[in-house]
């Protein structure tokens, strides 16, 4: 069977994560689907997605995938609580977002996640 380097893993989130912020999201998707397969315990893929959702304006979708597939898997995972908050906040659900937005600034294992929920906080 075919398998990644950890390297080539890497290589291939950054070309989804850069056709996402040019609007290419089906080439993005058809990336992130492949790494999933290849790549199933990694939380920075189910980052990558939940990116592709808020990017494509599906907040709904982001919710959805987030709360019924991402976290799940990766429930220590502050950044996808953080991103959950931020689709919340984009469907004007504040009061809701408050709770991910929260777990996320309180932790301390990924400053970058803390660091974005406390900004959508404020």
């Amino acid at each position: 069977m075919f398998a990644l380097t950890p390297e080539e893993a890497r290589l291939l989130l950054n070309v989804a994560l850069m056709a996402t912020g040019q609007n290419r999201f089906r080439s993005a998707a058809k990336i992130l689907a492949a790494l999933g397969a290849f790549r199933p315990g990694e939380a920075s893929v189910a980052s990558a997605n939940a990116i592709l959702f808020i990017s494509m304006l599906d907040f709904k979708g982001a919710v959805d995938y987030l709360d019924g597939n991402a976290i799940p898997r990766f429930p220590d995972a502050a950044m996808l609580k953080a991103f959950k908050g931020m689709a919340l906040l984009r469907m004007g659900r504040t009061s809701e977002a408050r709770i991910p937005l929260e777990e996320a600034a309180n932790q301390s294992a990924d400053p970058a996640a803390a660091q974005l929920a406390k900004d959508l906080l404020t």
